[in-house]
């Protein structure tokens, strides 16, 4: 099954949204109980989620964290609720930890923002329930102190990419682009996220949903030379091939491969 590519949030408060926002092109909807929350609408945000799910809808939750007054009743509110995932943010192996023991089996986007969470990505990795790895860039670069949360984090970026791959991860969420509506710049953040290693990204208007998906989506020209690999190479029979004129190695039929699996064709 293909991991969805694009994530657009919508304001937990803002129930007029929900349907909008799943009808937007998106792959996924983030139900966001935090940034997008303020104290005072906490409970009501967090009733309208509830109410969301109880009518058959689907998504992502993004719950407060851990450290906030808020964690516990997020918690009890998603324990009976049929959200898809749980977006944890600022991440950490004992803020993720504390949400599998309350819901277990639940599937768990760990959202990287600070340094701490950084540094223990090894870790984060291998816990119980983590399925994909984001990266919340803008948060991030606040709390590291660097200025921009474009190409001067992409050491931060490679890191999660990297840990990703070791813990046997889906490819990771790459944080949002704050042009709203700026095709060029979204064009370029996406398709600088894609050559990084990243298979999705966070969303923050339904502008930005095309541009996600289509860099995300290998080309027509990527998806023949794929087909071409593995045709050749079945017709082989084991002896060395090349196809374009150049040699098919290993490296060469798993990208052929993952190409092809990204489109939902079977690469065998």
């Amino acid at each position: 099954m293909r991991m969805p590519r694009s994530y657009l949030f919508v304001p937990g408060r803002m129930p007029d949204r929900f349907t909008k926002a799943a009808a937007s092109g998106a792959d996924e909807i983030i139900l966001d109980l935090e940034d997008a929350v303020g104290p005072e609408t906490k409970d009501e945000a967090r009733e309208h989620v509830v109410g969301w799910f109880a009518s058959g809808g689907g998504g992502v939750v993004r719950i407060n964290g851990m450290e906030s007054p808020w964690f516990d009743a997020d918690l009890d509110a998603l324990a009976d609720c049929a959200a898809s995932a749980v977006m944890v943010p600022k991440a950490t192996p004992d803020s993720l930890s504390a949400v599998a023991e309350r819901l277990p089996g639940r599937d768990l986007v760990a959202l990287i923002e600070t340094a701490e969470g950084l540094a223990e990505l090894r870790n984060t990795v291998a816990l119980r329930g983590v399925t994909r790895l984001a990266f919340g860039n803008l948060d991030f670069g606040a709390d590291a102190r660097i200025p921009g949360s474009g190409p001067i984090l992409d050491p931060a970026r490679f890191e999660i990419v990297l840990a990703s791959r070791l813990g046997g991860l889906a490819q990771p969420i790459d944080g949002v682009t704050p042009e709203l509506r700026d095709h060029a710049i979204i064009a370029s953040d996406v398709a600088r996220s894609r050559a990084l290693g990243f298979g999705g990204k966070l969303c923050i208007h339904p502008d930005q949903i095309a541009a996600t998906n289509a860099a995300f989506t290998p080309t027509q020209e990527e998806r023949d030379w794929a087909s071409r690999v593995i045709t050749t190479l079945d017709e082989a029979n084991g002896s060395a091939v090349q196809v374009d004129g150049k040699m098919v190695d290993r490296p060469v039929i798993e990208r052929a491969r993952q190409i092809l699996a990204a489109v939902g064709r079977d690469p065998a």
